[in-house]
C-alpha cells in the first residue's frame, strides 16, 4: 500500500512538474485577407433552386476588420496545442446577388473560424540571427459564421450566427523577439471550411439552404506575449 501510495505521488508530482516547464503563448493578429471563388448551390426560401460560381469579397480593411488571435501551450519539444479564432469576411458580388435574386450575401460580421492547433517551432534555426524563429502549423475545427442575407422581395432577413460545418487552417510564419516575453510576428494563413448554410423563410415558405465551400488567404502581422 505505502509503495502504491509512494508511487501515485511520484506520477501526480510529474503531471504538475511537466507544465511548469512549458511555455505559453499568447497572440494577436492583423492582417489582409481575400476569398477564393468558389461554386454555391441550394435553393431560395419557397424552392426556388440555385446552382453559381460565386465571386467573393474579403475586404478586410472595412469595418469590422479582418482579425485573428490565439493561444498555444509550447512543450519542450517545441510542438505546441492550443486554440485560434480568426474573424474572416466573405461577400457575394453585385452581379452574384443579382443573379441569385438578393438584396445581401455576406459573412460580414465574421466567416468565424475556430481551430484546435498543432504547431512546431525552430529556435535557433538561423545562426546568424538567433532572433527569429520559424513556425508551421495546422488545426481543424467548425466555421461559425455570422449569415446576413436579404432576399428580393422578402420581409424576412436572415441575420444571426450559424454553425455551418467543418474548418481548416494552415500556417507559415517567422517570429522576431524582442525579448524573453514579447515578439513580432510576420504569416501566412489560409483557413477552409465547406458550410451548409440555412436561410430565413418568410411567414408560409420553407428555409432555404446554400451549400458552399470558403477558402482564404491571409497575410498577418502581430504581436505574441509568452509566460
Amino acid at each position: 500500500m505505502k509503495t502504491s501510495i509512494a508511487a501515485s505521488a511520484l506520477l501526480a508530482a510529474s503531471a504538475l512538474a511537466s507544465p511548469a516547464a512549458a511555455e505559453m503563448e499568447l497572440s494577436l493578429y492583423l492582417g489582409v485577407q481575400s476569398v477564393a471563388g468558389s461554386n454555391a448551390s441550394g435553393y431560395l426560401p419557397g424552392g426556388a433552386p440555385f446552382n453559381r460560381s460565386m465571386d467573393w469579397e474579403g475586404k478586410p480593411l472595412d469595418s469590422p476588420i479582418y482579425y485573428g488571435g490565439r493561444a498555444i501551450w509550447w512543450l519542450d519539444n517545441n510542438i505546441g496545442f492550443g486554440l485560434e479564432g480568426t474573424h474572416v469576411k466573405a461577400y457575394a458580388s453585385p452581379l452574384d446577388r443579382l443573379a441569385l435574386g438578393v438584396n445581401r450575401m455576406e459573412l460580414s460580421d465574421g466567416h468565424n473560424i475556430i481551430t484546435a492547433n498543432v504547431m512546431k517551432r525552430w529556435p535557433g534555426a538561423f545562426k546568424q540571427t538567433p532572433k527569429f524563429t520559424p513556425y508551421l502549423g495546422a488545426g481543424v475545427g467548425v466555421a461559425i459564421p455570422h449569415v446576413d442575407i436579404e432576399v428580393t422581395g422578402s420581409p424576412v432577413r436572415t441575420h444571426d450566427f450559424e454553425v455551418t460545418g467543418l474548418a481548416l487552417r494552415g500556417i507559415a510564419g517567422l517570429k522576431y523577439d524582442f525579448n524573453e516575453r514579447w515578439a513580432l510576428f510576420g504569416e501566412y494563413q489560409f483557413t477552409w471550411s465547406d458550410n451548409d448554410i440555412t436561410i430565413d423563410p418568410a411567414p408560409g415558405q420553407f428555409a432555404g439552404k446554400m451549400k458552399t465551400e470558403i477558402l482564404s488567404h491571409a497575410f498577418n502581422i502581430g504581436v505574441s506575449y509568452s509566460f
